[in-house]
């Protein structure tokens, strides 16, 4: 079975595919200082608890904090037996090559996210990520990455609000009731959700307009479902679009064999 594994600057991701379909899911706080002897105590103590019976034999990573690849490469060497694939390095191959300037190097989740989006709706298309950044991902007609846009995430603008403005407190994002706040939690709550429904639309307008052509978007990370009550934001919010991607690259670099 493949050992797919999401690291992002929050939470790090471990799915474990049979071949159809995957058989768990689970989630930790990402912690550069982690062994790879924690991460198979962890893991192995919940599978035992959920009872996943799983004979891992191969593994893929993508991780936007290269600090932590080490440990899981360990993790993967010393108790799966498996020479893991690492997204973005130079042995892992992607179906279609990213065009972007010379010298750039693409976060592997948008690598990923790529692949994955370009399978499920083909070519022109933007993928909307809500993680601790905010990236759109813009997709040419053949698959390939051909830029984006970075911006802050949603919790990290309510973290940002809440250190820099003394008087202000800290809150859960949620869809507020009205534009117009009453109390000082509404207007925040307000401010960051209609803030961040401008945002996306007004960029993917920009985008749709210098692409100069129809361009379909589809949403993923924790809070894309949120974002799309009320709003014809997505034509799809998807919450295993990572995992699919992994699961897709993995193939690719193995002729079709998943084990």
């Amino acid at each position: 079975m493949l050992l797919c594994i999401d690291c992002g600057n929050t939470n790090t991701v471990f799915s474990i595919w049979d071949g159809s379909s995957f058989r768990a899911t689970w989630r930790i706080a990402t912690d550069h200082r982690r062994t790879a002897d924690e991460y198979f105590v962890w893991l192995s103590s919940l599978m035992m608890l959920t009872k996943v019976e799983a004979q891992i034999s191969d593994a893929i990573i993508s991780s936007t904090v290269p600090r932590v690849v080490f440990n899981l490469r360990v993790l993967c060497n010393r108790y799966f037996d498996c020479r893991p694939l690492v997204v973005g390095k130079p042995d892992c191959a992607l179906p279609v090559a990213p065009r972007v300037d010379q010298g750039t190097t693409v976060g592997p989740d948008r690598l990923v996210n790529t692949v994955a989006g370009f399978d499920r709706h083909g070519g022109d298309l933007i993928v909307v990520d809500f993680g601790t950044a905010t990236t759109f991902d813009v997709i040419d007609h053949d698959g390939a990455y051909i830029g984006g846009v970075i911006a802050p995430g949603v919790n990290l603008s309510l973290e940002a609000l809440h250190m820099a403005a003394a008087a202000l407190p800290h809150v859960d994002i949620t869809k507020p009731q009205a534009a117009i706040g009453t109390n000082t939690v509404t207007c925040i709550q307000s401010g960051v959700y209609f803030g961040y429904i401008g945002l996306v639309e007004g960029i993917v307008r920009q985008i749709r307009i210098e692409r100069d052509r129809p361009m379909k978007v589809i949403a993923t990370g924790g809070l894309a479902a949120l974002f799309d009550q009320g709003f014809d934001l997505f034509a799809s919010v998807e919450d295993d679009l990572t995992m699919h991607g992994l699961v897709l690259i993995h193939r690719f670099n193995h002729k079709g064999q998943v084990a």
